[in-house]
């Protein structure tokens, strides 16, 4: 017999979540990416993915699901100047609750410390090589196509065209917060898709400078909801010798572009480290700002009926405040979740949509439960205050983080649930909780765990 006819997929959007579920698929069907911007050729900004400004980290449950779907990216990436930071012994951090972690080298955890924008290029130019995807720039989706049973496809507009309908066996909504996909539901005759809204209402500031320094370690200065305004900061050493600096701040609290005030508001943290070490560095950039940072959940798995043929992924489903850093991760492991159902399950089996839409949420409800655990506590954040359950979790999560910053066994612990490696009950591990409760317990640092010769090559 013949085989089969590989089924046809579009995956609306190019980014990281589009380009990975792309390579996820690729094995199994054929590829259409649909995109509406034009994508640059190589590491340079795009209108589409703005964040890119800011600090970005890929933790470790990232790095091991973006090599799994495209073996010896990391590498790749390393070798174009990207790095695998040990965390914390290449890492200075200050965790909300103002302790300031030691720098145990005993942990296995590595994060791809890089430039967003050289992360997109390589991983696009990795994704886009595979002759079994193809590309359509310049084209906004304009709506899915089929009805409350099954999504046949998606109708597309190009630039002075006319409204293109795309024939497809599946189609996959990779669009970001900007995610239509609960009103194309809705036009099918779905109900409304439950949604959840925690926005401490941060503000970022990045400013790009000449790195003083080679081989220098990551500094942050976590905010701290018990103290609103929550401010904090990054210094992330990337490639080709330059620093990115993001500030933050929630509500009465925010920086500005203004460049004058830059250096001043990282002086002023719970922690004015940051500030010390940029005093005298040189900027290369003005400063740029974004504010669309809430945490918004949307709950396409509540729903009773689910179309065949579609999904959500990334952060249409969930976008997280970026100060986290867990969007590429969780998008990474969506993707690994997809290539595993297709795999073992296939595409086109009537009524598997539904239960493959829901192993999309694991890693997103993981990292929603980390997100939400911090920012519900600043003022505003939510209508629905923080409820017995939640405050009663985040004193323990405080308790360790205080264990982990003096005891590396319950240092890996923590790093395992915060590189969303492990779940969260790993927090309540033998590893966790025997150096919680009975020690020895070092006393806590005063300062920053920078070393006179770091402190020096900065200057």
């Amino acid at each position: 017999m013949p085989d089969a006819p590989r089924p046809t997929v579009v995956v609306i959007g190019a980014g990281m979540s589009g380009l990975l579920a792309a390579a996820a698929l690729a094995g199994h069907a054929d590829v259409i990416l649909v995109e509406r911007d034009t994508l640059p050729a190589g590491p340079e900004p795009r209108r589409g993915v703005p964040q890119a400004r800011h600090a970005h980290m890929v933790w470790t449950g990232g790095v091991t699901a973006l090599d799994t779907l495209l073996p010896g990216l990391t590498e790749e990436l390393v070798a174009r100047g990207a790095r695998l930071a040990h965390i914390m012994g290449d890492m200075v951090s200050r965790a909300p609750n103002e302790i300031w972690f030691r720098r145990f080298t005993s942990t296995p955890h590595r994060n791809l410390v890089c430039s967003r924008d050289l992360l997109d290029a390589v991983t696009r130019e990795r994704v886009l090589a595979d002759p079994r995807i193809t590309l359509r720039q310049n084209t906004t989706a304009a709506g899915i196509d089929g009805d409350a049973a099954r999504v046949t496809g998606l109708h597309v507009r190009a630039p002075d065209a006319e409204e293109e309908h795309l024939a497809a066996d599946f189609v996959i909504d990779a669009t970001g917060r900007g995610s239509r996909a609960p009103t194309w539901l809705q036009g099918l005759g779905l109900p409304a898709v439950p949604e959840h809204v925690v926005d401490s209402g941060v503000a970022y500031a990045t400013r790009v400078y000449r790195a003083p320094a080679e081989d220098f370690p990551l500094v942050n200065v976590q905010a701290n909801p018990a103290v609103p305004p929550g401010q904090g900061g990054i210094i992330l050493p990337v490639e080709d010798g330059r620093w990115i600096v993001t500030l933050s701040g929630t509500r009465g609290g925010e920086p500005t572009d203004d460049t004058d005030a830059f250096t001043d508001f990282a002086l002023g943290l719970g922690d004015p480290v940051i500030g010390e070490l940029i005093r005298d560095a040189t900027p290369l950039t003005e400063v740029v700002t974004t504010r669309s940072t809430a945490n918004r959940r949307r709950y396409f798995e509540k729903l009773r009926h689910w179309p065949d043929g579609f999904i959500v992924i990334g952060d249409a489903i969930a976008g997280y405040n970026p100060v986290y850093g867990h969007g590429i991760t969780v998008a990474a492991q969506s993707a690994v979740a997809l290539r595993e159902y297709a795999a073992t399950t296939g595409l086109t089996r009537p009524g598997g949509t539904r239960r493959l839409q829901k192993s999309m949420t694991r890693p997103v409800a993981a990292a929603w439960d980390l997100a939400i655990g911090q920012d519900i506590f600043y003022p505003g954040a939510s209508d629905q205050p923080p409820t017995r359950v939640e405050r009663a979790l985040a004193a323990f999560v405080d308790r360790a983080v205080a264990t982990g910053a003096r005891n590396p066994r319950a240092l890996a612990a923590l790093l395992d649930v915060m590189s969303l490696s492990r779940p969260a009950t790993r927090l309540f591990s033998s590893d966790m909780l025997l150096p919680m409760l009975f020690g020895p317990k070092r006393a806590f640092l005063e300062k920053a765990p920078l070393s006179d010769e770091e402190r020096k090559s900065a200057v």
